[in-house]
C-alpha cells in the first residue's frame, strides 16, 4: 500500500461525508486506503461512515468504538488513545492526515504529495496550503503566510513555529516500525509530538497551492488548546525539556529560548489569573 488516509474522528456528523469525499475522489497512480478511527461519538458519525463503507467496499478500513478511548483526563489529552492506536494502524508507505471535520479540495492532492517525496528522500514530511474557515462566521484566510519557506527543518520547529494544518501532512510512515518517543505519551500536543519525530529523520517540504480545508469552530480540541491554560503551557514547556534530552541535546540553545518563552509567559498567566 502507498499511502494510508488516517482520519480520527468524534462527534463530526456535519462534517465526516466531505471529509470521505475529498478523500475518495483523489485521483492517483497508486493504491490507497482510508483509515478511519471514530471514537464513540454520540451523533451519527458512525452511521454515516458505515454507508461509506456500503457504498465503497474495499477502500475503507475502520473503527468504530462503542467505548470512548480516552482517556477521560487531563482534558487537554482528549482523543489521544484513538489517535495513536490509528496511526499504528495505517500499513502505507506513506501517511495523510485529515481529521474528520476537515477535507480536501484538490483531486490531485496526494498524488503531488507523493510525487514530491518519492524525487526528494531527504525529506520526511510535505505539507501545503490550507483554507481556514470559521463556523461563527469570521472572515477566512489560508493558513500559510506568502513567505512560507519551501523547506524548513526541525530546527524551526524547536523555535516553537507552527506552519504546517494538520490537514495538509503527508509524511513517511516512520512509525510503521518504530515505536513512538517515550516522551510522546506525556505530551498533550499530539500534533508537535508526532511532527518532531518525525522531522528528526528528514526536512519539511511546503507546495504553495491551497488544497484544504481546516475547520475552526467550538468543539475542536483547538479551543481546550487556549492560550490562558495554564496546564497546557505548562506541559508544551516539559514536552520541549524532554525533547532536548532526547535529541542528546544537539540543539540545547534552541530549544532553551523556546522553554524560557513559555517560562515568561506562565509567569504572565499567572499574574493575570490564567486557567488550570
Amino acid at each position: 500500500m502507498k499511502v494510508s488516509v488516517c482520519v480520527p474522528a468524534y462527534n463530526h456528523e456535519k462534517y465526516i461525508a466531505q471529509m470521505l469525499d475529498g478523500a475518495l475522489m483523489q485521483q492517483t497512480s497508486f493504491s490507497f486506503e482510508i483509515v478511519i478511527g471514530d471514537d464513540a461519538s454520540t451523533d451519527r458519525t458512525q452511521t454515516i461512515i458505515r454507508q461509506y463503507i456500503d457504498e465503497n467496499p474495499g477502500r475503507i478500513c475502520a473503527f468504530l468504538h462503542e467505548k470512548n478511548q480516552g482517556p477521560a483526563e487531563p482534558r487537554e489529552f482528549a482523543g489521544r488513545n484513538n489517535v495513536l492506536a490509528l496511526l499504528k494502524a495505517c500499513k502505507g508507505e506513506y501517511v495523510a492526515m485529515c481529521e474528520g471535520d476537515d477535507y480536501w479540495t484538490d483531486p490531485f492532492k496526494l498524488q503531488k504529495q507523493v510525487d514530491f517525496l518519492e524525487a526528494n528522500p531527504d525529506y520526511a514530511i510535505c505539507h501545503h496550503n490550507v483554507e481556514v474557515i470559521y463556523e461563527d462566521g469570521s472572515p477566512s484566510h489560508l493558513f500559510n503566510a506568502p513567505d512560507q519557506k519551501i523547506t524548513s527543518t526541525i530546527e524551526d520547529i524547536l523555535e516553537d513555529k507552527w506552519f504546517m494544518a494538520t490537514a495538509s501532512w503527508l509524511y513517511r510512515n516512520h512509525f510503521l516500525d518504530h515505536d513512538f518517543a517515550a516522551w510522546h505519551a506525556e505530551a498533550a500536543a499530539g500534533d508537535w509530538a508526532m511532527i518532531i519525530q518525525l522531522a528528526a529523520h528528514g526536512k519539511i517540504g511546503y507546495l504553495a497551492e491551497t488544497m484544504g480545508i481546516y475547520r475552526k469552530h467550538s468543539a475542536g480540541l483547538s479551543n481546550v488548546h487556549a492560550n490562558t491554560n495554564k496546564r497546557f503551557w505548562q506541559n508544551r514547556k516539559e514536552m520541549f525539556e524532554n525533547v532536548n534530552k532526547w535529541l542528546e541535546y544537539r540543539y540545547n540553545n534552541t530549544i532553551l529560548k523556546t522553554v524560557a518563552q513559555y517560562e515568561a509567559n506562565l509567569s504572565d498567566l499567572s499574574k493575570i489569573g490564567g486557567t488550570n
